[in-house]
């Protein structure tokens, strides 16, 4: 999809703050961060929906594996998953650890990616 800033950041037309890559799927932090490492998690190939992703399985142990680096970067128990996909029309979901128990700051980005992937 020409036009889908997801696709784009995958094909590296536009910069984000990569946290995992591998051939099928990214994972990424949220420009709109609710909390420290807000990320998200998308298939590499363009998919409407979540529920689009065949097979399913591996995307969502992709999810399971950030939601526990997130977890371990910042010492919280909640992590929480949403699968959304009304913002921008290409299958994600975001992972990121609950605004109460957060701590940090969630625009620094750079330093949250660090945090994230040294807890991979």
């Amino acid at each position: 999809m020409d036009s889908c800033i997801f696709c784009k950041i995958v094909n590296k037309e536009i910069p984000a703050h990569v946290i995992y890559e591998n051939d099928e799927y990214l994972a990424f932090l949220d420009i709109r961060p609710v909390s420290p490492g807000h990320a998200l998690v998308i298939p590499k190939k363009h998919h409407r929906w979540v529920w689009d992703v065949q097979p399913i399985g591996p995307y969502f142990e992709i999810a399971q594996k950030i939601a526990l680096a997130i977890k371990k970067a910042f010492g919280v128990e909640c992590v929480i998953g949403k699968m959304v996909g009304e913002e921008v029309p290409h299958a994600h979901i975001w992972v990121y650890s609950s605004p109460e128990e957060a701590k940090g700051d969630k625009n620094a980005f750079e330093e949250n990616a660090q945090k994230i992937i040294s807890a991979l």
